[in-house]
């Protein structure tokens, strides 16, 4: 093992990763396994550094200049009385010590230049400054080759002058090296980008994701359950099913058969394809953006299966082994998603699923966006399967209890779960290119967490309500329906509209339509809205989601809470989620994001939290 060189608490000046300065640093801690030292500058910001990016002050104190006894140039005896290429031309001539003392104070200008310059830091690095004023987020520092290009014209002189000069051989070598350094200094090197491990372990570290794994599955088995009693209190806790009950070869045939139509459809050369955020290395991906169109296509195909009499209810029926199928692709894609994680590269890994614990890593995501040629599994189970396959169990839960109820219609009930949960489905699918911003898509790794929610918590658990009506109608009347209705409409015109600033924010911040946003500005070249709807609440889409949640509930009465296990729920993921967004953007933004919780304090209800 190799051993530290550097102690904590020393002071050595370490270089500004992306560029070619270095700056006055603090040792606060070493990291034995990846080799780095953590340093604190004086601005507060922490970064990782491998030690050749670290040097001791002592090689930056300025070099003594040659002493005047010694130089050759004051032998005016020795010199040749020829023209040398060095020498100024005749009538502008210097004398030896003061062509000296112009270069020694050419040298000293350098490294004063070097080390007065301000820092210009790669966005993704920028954590804990804030400047007032947006700073470049190319990935090549241009200061940096600004610099060299001021400074070479002088250094070429330089080399010229001692390249021809009559110095003994030992003094040309110690000017070379010297020369070579400088050089060195200059150059501009590309950005290289370390691999941390996860430091900061969520829901709970090892046991608490260990836990997970075992009790959501058993959660949406309990709730299912529930639904189908005839009282389900919360208290009257359901018989165990039998285990031959809970599979059917059929159903999981069924649930495959669904995820690869999803994925042929996918496939589809249709819809436009845009690139995603940067990647740590720089590089975009590309997603093709169909998932309305494999709406449209999911429809007919329902719509023929229809014609030709096909029972939708069926699903109804089997809907607990529905749930159980699902659960056991869910975990067989999440084992297959963690084995090919393990040869995948280091850039390629989640930043939060890289702790190298492997319950942990197993549940968050090793690998952040896995693919199969250019097919995303990550982007494609966000949208597609889960989120389309709730429409159709709602549609199903629909017919099935016309049929059990003997209805020619519908309940009022049941029309606005289903078409209150339909346009959410269908604005998730229209504005599908938004995805590509969240926190799932560019921070979270794909493994049993997102998996087990994509394709069972999503299609099993959002469709409760519709589940719940069939087994327990419930009569409501048109004034209270046009109220929920209003209540669902508020909500979603919180949701869509604060994600349409933020979204048309971020594609192009000086469109016209947007001069009325007034922003903070941040060291990372991004603005934080603090007018329209983001200067309300830090997260005023979640107030919207929230509202929204609680109308597809009211419909189901007031005589369980079960039916609203789902807003309960969901202010709790969507608290739990704003915290973590708070963490990563006080990370990321640093001063400016403490400026931005000042201008909003509250988070997401007004005057509330």
């Amino acid at each position: 093992m190799p051993s530290r060189k550097y102690a904590d608490g020393e002071v050595v000046m370490g270089r500004w990763p992306g560029s070619v300065l270095y700056y006055e640093v603090q040792v606060t801690s070493y990291d034995d396994v990846a080799h780095l030292y953590t340093v604190k500058y004086k601005d507060g910001t922490e970064l990782a550094l491998k030690e050749s990016d670290i040097r001791s002050q002592s090689s930056f104190k300025p070099r003594k200049s040659q002493s005047s006894s010694s130089s050759p140039s004051r032998r005016s005896n020795t010199r040749s009385r020829s023209r040398s290429p060095g020498r100024p031309a005749r009538g502008r001539r210097r004398s030896a010590s003061q062509s000296r003392e112009h270069k020694d104070e050419k040298k000293k200008t350098i490294q004063e230049t070097a080390l007065a310059l301000p820092v210009l830091k790669p966005s993704e690095n920028n954590t804990k400054r804030y400047n007032g004023e947006p700073e470049s987020t190319e990935k090549n520092d241009t200061s940096s080759i600004i610099l060299e290009q001021k400074l070479k014209p002088d250094l070429e002189m330089k080399h010229v002058l001692e390249q021809y000069s009559l110095r003994p051989r030992k003094d040309d070598r110690k000017k070379e090296e010297i020369y070579s350094e400088k050089k060195t200094f200059v150059a501009v090197k590309p950005v290289e980008k370390v691999p941390t491990k996860t430091k900061d372990l969520e829901f709970g570290g090892r046991i608490g994701t260990f836990m997970l794994i075992l009790f959501l599955p058993a959660t949406v088995l309990y709730l299912l359950s529930m639904c189908k009693q005839d009282d389900p209190s919360l208290l009257n806790f359901p018989p165990l099913p039998a285990l031959e009950s809970l599979w059917e070869w059929r159903v999981f045939g069924i649930i495959l058969l669904w995820f690869f139509l999803q994925a042929v459809f996918h496939l589809l050369p249709i819809g436009k394809v845009v690139e995603g955020l940067p990647l740590s290395n720089g590089r975009k991906l590309q997603y093709r953006i169909n998932g309305f169109y494999a709406f449209i296509l999911t429809a007919a195909a329902i719509g023929v299966l229809l014609y030709f009499q096909f029972e939708l209810h069926y699903l109804y029926d089997h809907f607990v082994q529905f749930a159980v199928s699902a659960a056991a692709f869910s975990l067989a894609l999440s084992i297959y998603l963690y084995i090919r994680s393990l040869k995948a590269p280091e850039e390629e890994l989640a930043p939060s699923g890289n702790s190298g614990y492997f319950i942990y890593d197993f549940f968050t995501g090793h690998e952040l966006n896995p693919r199969i040629g250019n097919f995303d599994l990550k982007f494609f189970c966000e949208l597609r399967p889960g989120l389309i396959g709730w429409v159709v169990i709602n549609l199903a839960m629909l017919l099935a209890e016309m049929k059990i109820h003997n209805l020619s219609v519908p309940s009022l009930s049941m029309i606005l779960v289903n078409s209150f949960q339909f346009l959410y489905v269908v604005d998730a699918l229209w504005f599908e290119e938004a995805v590509l911003t969240t926190m799932d898509i560019t921070h979270d790794g794909f493994g049993f967490m997102l998996a087990f929610g994509d394709l069972v918590w999503v299609p099993f658990v959002y469709s409760l309500q519709a589940f719940y009506l069939v087994g327990h109608p419930t009569t409501i009347t048109w004034p209270v329906a046009a109220a929920v209705t209003v209540l669902n409409c508020i909500g979603y015109y919180i949701f869509r509209s604060a994600n349409s600033q933020k979204n048309n924010f971020r594609r192009n911040p000086a469109d016209p339509k947007l001069a009325n946003l007034k922003f903070i500005p941040t060291a990372t070249g991004k603005g934080l809205l603090v007018t329209g709807w983001w200067g309300f609440v830090r997260h005023p889409n979640y107030l919207g989601d929230i509202i929204m949640a609680l109308a597809w509930s009211l419909p189901c009465g007031f005589n369980h809470i079960l039916p609203y296990f789902y807003v309960i729920y969901f202010i709790c993921l969507l608290v739990h989620r704003e915290a973590r967004d708070e963490h990563h953007c006080k990370q990321k933004y640093g001063l400016a994001w403490e400026r931005y919780c000042q201008r909003v304090p509250y988070r997401i209800f007004p005057y509330i939290y």
